[in-house]
């Protein structure tokens, strides 16, 4: 024992409590090296090489083992280290809370003075610790450290030690490595006009006391896509006054990047200015050229009206860098040899980042990683280092590895640790199993999912009673009985939160034995499911519902297209069309009731891809077809979801995971009833019921399509639904489907809230047993932070991955032209959807180099004037389709006005088939 210290604390209740607190150090904790005598089998855990087989080092030519100081650790490792060029590191070695490594904080000696000293302690006395080994043992220990003082120290005690960049510069076999570095100097790196373009960052200290006394307010950092010079910062607290606050101009975004925690100050109304309508791309590539920036910020500066007016305000500190590695491309120096290049990110809220590289011609035209290391005063761009070369641009595997990355998706593969949480094959249902469990393998249950599904959740059946009465079941796979509170398996399925589906992939949630075997609902098998059942009468009208755990055996698995053959084929009347029929009767009846209740019948136009099989290329593109049974399947999800939703509310008031979705503010239908208006139709959006009443008869006999225009419009003004947990919240309503509660329940296998509702549900029909974490509401709250981020991303990434499968197939298709009706007007643009492909995309009438036509905008109506052309929300025209690969970094489908013609921006209907970047290729013939 090394010490011990005794006191007295009073109680809450008055007595008085003993305290000993006794600090002892171990003597039981061996070095790690194999073959050593003196430690004999003291150690535990990973044991060090026995002969470390370095790079040649030209400072080290001897066997070494690597001791990095912390912050080589935090800063370094992650960036230069990969397989077989590092040693041994820290974590492996003996740490200094040992007998022999531990020393004392010295009077007057600061904490940390005290970690260095402690850090030399244990790289002298591995070294001499190693030389006992045996008497032609050269082992070494060398320390790594950027402190210059601390190394200083080392060298003086005889210690061998050297800088990060010293020893990775000294790897002759990995030259390439120097550029992965981290740039932690900033003086090292500030460009050599040494001019101040920034303001000093206020210290975090004096940031916390000016939040804390309302000087500054915090919150988050968001860029904008469409303009470099202009962000928002969405304020955290409830109480705040202004939400939002707009910053203008390099100076007043003070080097903050996308998603930081900042400090602004807000400034006085006489500066406050108006969200900006220009669009501007970073595209210098002088670093210094400030001056041209501040004429950029000059034309955000139009002339408007008091009320359109924003709280604006400049960021005054960093409180939390959310700073993570980045995909893009490097934009090559046109100075001839030199090391230090700007990396473009594809992500267009973030700043382009100087880096320093040897491999530029190597890393030009491929798709890289880099991370930033700093942002320097009198840097017009952050500094970072090159982390990783993903591959070719364009290439399909490429661009799929930098969407996943760019927006978060976990999808390495599964670890064995994950693994090991697995049933082991081949796996059969036990005793074990069927306790707490119904047998339903005797009813006809079938399931009905799009074609090609091999992750089915659910299954249903509908069967008349002897009383009259129907008995309509939904059995969703229990996923909870493979996945047990927090195992492996769990962290990193609560972790991923849901199944991402890309064009011809998907990212599962869960390992392929449970997403697409044991918890699938294939047709044939017994699979163990969670069942909701009812009986109702033929009015669809619950009479009882039942929630059991159960076996069942599904009779057929088919698809929406199958599904609705059997249904309107005459001469097919068995057990399982039969059933088909009869949830599709009850279906009608109870969308027609939700309707009437106020739910929402929005539109989203959804584009299916038709892959070549040998390519995997896309060569059709089409808008997606429903029929009857994907909504006779989705009517009876959501009485599921909403059965359940009440069920588990009722047994844990304060635990429930639930699903809601918030009125959208009146401010967000603007656009949607001045639409409406211009076509002579009112839209009532004061409730959800007056605005679906409103919908279904906003109808033209002479324009069909108007309806569906309208509710993807209404769409566009919709809130995000959000799940959460009902003890931190008041208000349970779901908007769009006019229920006052909602969960998940009904997708465990691709959505980790479905699971926990799962938990939930199976402890109130005390089907299973509870935990600790599943009735705390704050553990609870996280759970659904992360997977509210996950769904969003996951929605992002989709949308992606959609956008590059369509550059693929009009890169194929060459040009197009094709019918569109407009979405929006904008001051120099409209946006347009092509109902053929279920695409959307913007016509600018204002292109460089080019003379600009008269354009008049009008918001009121809204409509925009071009030359004598005027154009209106809804109004039809003709476009022409292609890809413009002119920015490679930022490839995209360009469209071009052909109807009605307005001269010198119409274009030809016989535009040859030309890439807008290369040579003219073969003319093809259009309108295929």
């Amino acid at each position: 024992m090394l010490k011990s210290k005794t006191f007295l604390k009073k109680t809450r209740a008055g007595g008085v409590m003993k305290i000993v607190r006794e600090h002892y150090l171990r003597d039981d904790i061996g070095c790690g090296a194999p073959g050593c005598a003196a430690c004999g089998g003291a150690h535990e855990g990973p044991a060090l090489e026995p002969q470390p087989q370095d790079p040649a080092s030209s400072l080290c030519p001897q066997p070494h083992y690597l001791l990095p100081d912390t912050n080589v650790l935090l800063h370094q490792i992650v960036s230069a280290w990969r397989p077989g060029t590092w040693a041994s590191v820290a974590s492996s070695l003996r740490l200094p809370g040992s007998l022999e490594t531990y020393v004392e904080q010295e009077q007057g000696e600061n904490a940390n003075d005290r970690n260095d000293r402690a850090i030399r302690v244990a790289a002298k006395w591995y070294n001499e610790h190693l030389k006992k080994m045996s008497a032609d043992n050269h082992l070494q220990v060398i320390f790594i450290t950027n402190d210059r003082k601390n190394k200083e120290k080392a060298v003086e005690e005889g210690i061998p030690a050297f800088t990060c960049e010293e020893y990775v510069k000294s790897l002759t076999a990995n030259p390439e490595l120097i550029d992965r570095l981290a740039c932690l100097s900033e003086e090292v790196n500030e460009i050599e006009s040494g001019k101040i373009i920034f303001s000093e960052h206020l210290p975090l200290s004096k940031l916390q006391q000016g939040i804390k006394s309302g000087t500054y307010l915090q919150g988050t950092f968001r860029a904008s896509r469409e303009n470099y010079l202009e962000a928002t910062v969405w304020i955290h607290g409830d109480n705040e006054e202004n939400k939002e606050i707009i910053l203008q101009g390099l100076k007043h975004l003070n080097r903050a990047v996308h998603e930081d925690i900042v400090a602004v100050e807000l400034l006085p109304r006489s500066q406050w200015v108006a969200p900006s309508s220009v669009v501007l791309q970073d595209e210098g590539q002088n670093e210094e050229d400030v001056e041209k920036e501040e004429e950029r910020e000059r034309m955000l500066k139009t002339a408007v009206s008091e009320k359109m007016l924003k709280p604006t305000g400049r960021v005054v500190g960093i409180i939390k860098r959310n700073w993570r590695p980045y995909c893009g491309m490097l934009s090559k120096s046109d100075i001839k040899e030199s090391r230090r290049h700007l990396f473009t990110p594809a992500d267009k809220r973030i700043p382009r980042i100087r880096i320093e590289t040897r491999q530029a011609s190597t890393l030009e035209g491929r798709r890289i990683i880099v991370a930033i290391d700093g942002w320097p005063r009198n840097s017009r761009y952050p500094n970072g280092h090159f982390v990783r070369n993903l591959g070719d641009v364009g290439e399909k595997e490429t661009e799929t590895e930098v969407l996943l990355l760019e927006h978060d998706v976990p999808h390495k593969p599964f670890s064995q640790a994950v693994l090991s949480f697995l049933p082991k094959m081949p796996w059969s249902i036990t005793e074990k199993d069927m306790k707490n469990r119904e047998d339903l393998r005797h009813l006809c249950i079938c399931s009905v999912d799009p074609p090609g599904c091999t992750d089915i959740d659910d299954a249903l059946h509908c069967r008349e009673l002897k009383n009259g009465n129907l008995e309509v079941g939904v059995h969703i796979a229990d996923v909870s009985h493979f996945i047990r509170p927090g195992n492996a398996l769990d962290q990193e399925s609560a972790r991923r939160g849901t199944t991402v589906y890309l064009c011809e992939k998907r990212i599962d949630m869960v390992p392929e034995l449970l997403s697409s075997n044991l918890c699938s609902l294939k047709c044939d098998v017994d699979r163990l499911a969670f069942s909701c059942i009812w009986e109702m009468n033929h009015n669809a009208e619950i009479l009882k519902t039942k929630f059991t755990k159960s076996v069942i055996n599904s009779k057929a698995s088919l698809t929406y297209a199958e599904a609705q053959l059997r249904i309107d084929s005459a001469n097919r009347n068995d057990d399982i069309t039969t059933s088909l029929r009869g949830l599709n009767k009850l279906a009608k009846i109870l969308k027609k009731r939700r309707i009437e209740k106020g739910a929402l019948t929005l539109s989203s136009p959804e584009v299916r891809f038709h892959m070549d099989s040998e390519t995997h290329d896309p060569i059709d593109l089409q808008a997606k077809e429903l029929r009857e049974t994907n909504s006779m399947v989705e009517e009876f999800m959501l009485l599921a979801n909403i059965s359940v939703a009440k069920k588990i509310h009722e047994e844990f008031s304060e635990h429930a995971l639930l699903r809601k979705h918030p009125a959208p503010p009146p401010s967000n239908y603007e656009i949607l009833v001045k639409a409406a208006r211009s076509r002579n139709l009112e839209i009532k959006t004061d409730t959800a019921k007056s605005l679906a009443e409103s919908l279904d008869r906003a109808e033209s006999p002479t324009f069909p399509y108007l309806n569906t225009l309208l509710r993807i419009l209404a769409t566009r003004c919709m809130m995000q639904a959000v799940y959460f947990c009902s003890g931190m919240d008041n208000d349970f309503h779901h908007y769009g489907l006019a229920s006052p509660i909602y969960t998940h329940f009904t997708s465990p296998i691709r959505r980790y809230a479905d699971v926990i509702v799962h938990r939930l549900l199976a402890v109130a029909v005390g089907a299973d047993c509870t935990y600790p974490e599943l009735t705390d509401k704050h553990k609870l709250a996280d759970i659904c932070k992360n997977l509210n981020f996950r769904h969003k991303m996951a929605q992002y990434a989709q949308r992606a991955s959609v956008a590059f499968h369509t550059q693929l197939f009009f890169k194929s298709r060459g040009i197009v032209s094709e019918e569109a009706y407009i979405l929006f007007v904008r001051k120099n643009a409209i946006v347009v959807l092509i109902p053929k492909y279920g695409l959307e995309g913007t016509v600018f009438f204002e292109e460089k180099d080019k003379p600009n036509p008269r354009l008049i905008y009008d918001d009121e109506i809204p409509s925009l004037k071009i030359e004598d052309t005027v154009f209106h929300v809804f109004d039809k025209v003709k476009v022409k389709i292609m890809l413009d690969s002119s920015n490679l970094q930022h490839q995209k489908i360009r469209m071009s006005l052909v109807e009605p013609q307005i001269p010198g921006i119409s274009i030809p209907t016989d535009t040859s088939n030309t890439d807008l970047n290369g040579p003219e290729k073969k003319k093809i013939k259009l309108g295929k």
